[in-house]
């Protein structure tokens, strides 16, 4: 099996690799994967990653800046329905736009903007950012990613910004934190993790042998 990582220039790139090789041994998994700037290693793989840290601005300028890689993602996911999984600000870059540091178009897969957080306590007072650690999963809608999970399984979160006015259809999981914060979200071949799926333990490593194992 072909995947392609994508690298924007943001990213736990050595995270994520090591986190899909434990994943795919342990499903019994031949496992091709590439780390990757180029179009062709996108339009090659079976299923693309796109992981992502940091500010959304940085993020989306990273990945515009690959020659041809944009377009081959939307080839690949788009066109011909190849599995995606998007992590953390790679999840937000499904988005309509960003709204950090200024407006940033996004890649309009999911509706909806990354727009800042403002958490606060039953009694107003403004909760840490970015929120941070460990958070429980609530579960929205059965979907193959989430298969496998216990109810109220933990996953890592580094995050100031959330999706904001998406479809409650494309929402699949959700953690709190002084309000409702989009944990998982998908529709059709796409989805994508908020937290760090390749940082969660055994949690994040049952949702990339699921990944692996989709076929939308």
């Amino acid at each position: 099996m072909k995947v392609a990582v994508i690298d924007p220039g943001s990213g736990n790139l050595a995270s994520v690799r090591r986190a899909f090789e434990r994943a795919a041994r342990e499903e019994g998994i031949p496992l091709d994967l590439t780390v990757t700037t180029t179009a062709e290693e996108v339009r090659a793989a079976d299923r693309v990653v796109l992981p992502g840290q940091g500010a959304f601005a940085a993020c989306a300028r990273g990945l515009d800046a690959l020659p041809g890689v944009t377009e081959a993602l939307r080839e690949s996911a788009i066109d011909r329905g190849r599995p995606f999984l998007g992590i953390c600000v790679g999840m937000q870059l499904m988005a309509e736009r960003g709204l950090e540091h200024g407006v940033t178009p996004g890649l309009g897969w999911i509706a909806g903007e990354i727009a800042p957080m403002d958490p606060r306590d039953e009694g107003g007072t403004p909760l840490p950012l970015p929120q941070m650690g460990w958070n429980a999963l609530d579960t929205h809608a059965a979907h193959p990613l989430l298969a496998g999970l216990e109810r109220g399984a933990h996953a890592y979160f580094v995050h100031s910004y959330a999706l904001r006015g998406g479809k409650r259809d494309e929402l699949l999981a959700s953690t709190a934190y002084g309000g409702e914060v989009a944990a998982v979200i998908g529709r059709d071949n796409l989805a994508g993790t908020q937290f760090h799926a390749e940082k969660s333990g055994p949690v994040g490593l049952r949702i990339l042998r699921n990944f692996l194992r989709w076929n939308p």
